[in-house]
């Protein structure tokens, strides 16, 4: 039997082949002025009954299950007892299960302790997917992400530290015409002193409902980069980036102008190359229509 999800329904792009287990509804922050995805859903948790329920089916409709994504928006935000009972329930159902991810806001890591986190590693938590956005406090307080840099890198060290994969994501774009220097330059400056496991690069496209929010907290005059702009700022950040452990490295959500695959350091003159073949307009760029958040 089929699960009966709640609504509108997201995950990583890479989880696009696993299965998707609800344990809330909505994100517990919810305020992050670019981002529209549960602007129409209030948060809640869901009942582990229910959540147990819907193991019990999928297990039934896919029993050789390996990798579960559990949703919606920070899932980590539970109490660490019940994120256990649906941790062992899972193991249970799917004994060929192999991987358990999850959205993470930076406050769900640090209100964890080391060993909550490191017991529900070995639990089976293995990744989380962190919205770093940017590394730059000014551009984190227009955009209300509710973190700082220093934050940011606390949470990334602390989720390192009790052995969980973090796979963070960037917005290209969030500085404008006129703060993308320091949008980007802050970035660099957390990536390099903070531990990561996989970096993904996002272009900024605001759905039409989010505009004037997005511009209202901004607090000033915004300018959308044009895709050559973004490239520059793609071309100053992978430039710039000397992170403190090799980084597996895609811009290939589809948002992005260019798609990007490479590890970091190792891989720096390729990505740049490539840069600068898409700049010089050797390499052509994804066309509009084929673009989405």
């Amino acid at each position: 039997m089929p699960l009966n999800y709640h609504m509108p329904l997201y995950r990583p792009p890479s989880e696009g082949d696993n299965l998707i287990i609800q344990v809330t509804l909505g994100c517990s922050f919810n305020q992050c002025s670019f981002c529209a995805m549960y602007r129409d859903k209030d948060y809640s948790q869901r009942p582990l009954a229910v959540v147990f329920d819907d193991i019990r089916k999928a297990a039934k409709a896919w029993p050789n299950a390996r990798r579960v994504f559990l949703a919606d928006g920070d899932a980590l935000v539970l109490p660490t007892d019940q994120l256990m009972q649906i941790l062992d329930a899972l193991q249970t159902a799917l004994p060929q299960l192999s991987r358990v991810s999850c959205y993470a806001t930076p406050s769900n890591i640090l209100n964890k302790s080391h060993e909550e986190l490191s017991l529900l590693k070995a639990n089976g938590l293995n990744l989380l997917y962190l919205g770093i956005e940017s590394g730059a406090n000014l551009i984190l307080k227009k955009i209300t992400k509710g973190a700082s840099q220093k934050s940011i890198a606390q949470a990334m060290d602390k989720a390192f530290n009790a052995g969980l994969k973090v796979s963070g994501t960037v917005i290209l774009g969030l500085g404008g015409k006129t703060h993308w220097q320091e949008h980007i330059d802050g970035t660099i400056a957390l990536l390099n002193n903070a531990p990561i496991t996989y970096l993904s690069t996002l272009q900024l496209h605001l759905e039409p409902n989010m505009i004037e929010e997005f511009e209202r907290k901004y607090g000033e005059a915004f300018v959308l980069q044009d895709d050559k702009a973004i490239l520059l700022e793609q071309q100053r950040l992978i430039s710039g980036l000397n992170p403190p452990k090799a980084v597996i490295f895609r811009s290939n959500h589809a948002s992005n102008a260019l798609a990007l695959a490479g590890n970091l350091p190792r891989d720096k003159d390729k990505l740049l190359a490539q840069l600068h073949a898409a700049l010089d307009g050797n390499t052509p760029l994804r066309p509009w229509y084929m673009r989405a958040m």
